[in-house]
């Protein structure tokens, strides 16, 4: 197994763990995709994505119709996709992606957790290059055999393909996400849901004393309505 695999184990769990916060990422996630290509999932590829997404944490159907038909309004704003890099405690790279209507709360917010947890708010390009930008599809694993779809995938750019108790996952580099979908549609195989992680190149491992001043900062990071995910370098335990 590979890095995606380490990755996802590690991490299982420890996101999109509050329902509330769940379905308010992808509210926001519903309105970009919306506002980029329109208000039919047939014709939009982002938002179907991002309904296969709703449905894989429950959020109920009334809640997504809602929020397209919103989103579609004249008078509704848009949402900006921002990436933060800084670094926490103890040499600890975070990189932080926000969707925000208000650029100017969201950099003092931000800047202000890093400052109250001994951390420092780096410039762009400091530590993005640290992490791989991947892509991601959960696909219903029934009748399949994951050995053989990393061999019908590889093709369209897949670079780990690997089992898990709620389905089969497919990882490759970021660009190749609308032809990896692509693919899997036409062979009308399920999507169960999809998305991008931003996984560490290199990880560091700390003491249980450390790595609580790193989570101190990832908790507020995470607890912030404008945040959507949070990456960092620190070697994560598998419970």
């Amino acid at each position: 197994m590979g890095r995606a695999f380490e990755f996802r184990k590690a991490r299982k769990m420890k996101r999109w763990s509050a329902m509330s916060k769940a379905f308010t990422r992808i509210g926001k996630d519903i309105v970009m995709a919306v506002k980029e290509g329109g208000p039919d999932p047939a014709g939009n590829a982002r938002l179907r994505a991002v309904m296969q997404n709703a449905k894989a944490v429950n959020m109920p159907k009334d809640n997504v119709e809602r929020a397209i038909k919103k989103a579609s309004e004249k008078g509704q704003g848009d949402y900006k996709e921002v990436i933060f890099e800084g670094y926490a405690p103890h040499g600890i790279a975070v990189l932080v992606e926000t969707a925000t209507d208000n650029n100017t709360r969201t950099v003092a917010n931000v800047r202000s957790y890093f400052n109250k947890c001994d951390g420092s708010l780096g410039t762009s390009g400091s530590v993005v290059f640290m992490f791989d930008h991947t892509c991601n599809f959960r696909i219903n694993a029934e009748g399949l055999d994951p050995e053989e779809v990393e061999l019908e995938f590889i093709d369209y750019g897949a670079e780990e393909v690997f089992a898990a108790e709620d389905g089969i996952l497919i990882y490759a580099p970021f660009e190749n996400f609308g032809s990896i979908q692509a693919a899997i549609e036409a062979k009308g195989i399920e999507i169960l849901s999809s998305g991008f992680e931003r996984i560490p190149q290199v990880t560091k491992k700390l003491t249980p004393e450390q790595m609580l001043d790193v989570e101190k900062l990832l908790e507020k990071l995470d607890d912030d309505d404008d945040v959507q995910n949070v990456y960092h370098t620190m070697e994560e335990s598998e419970d």
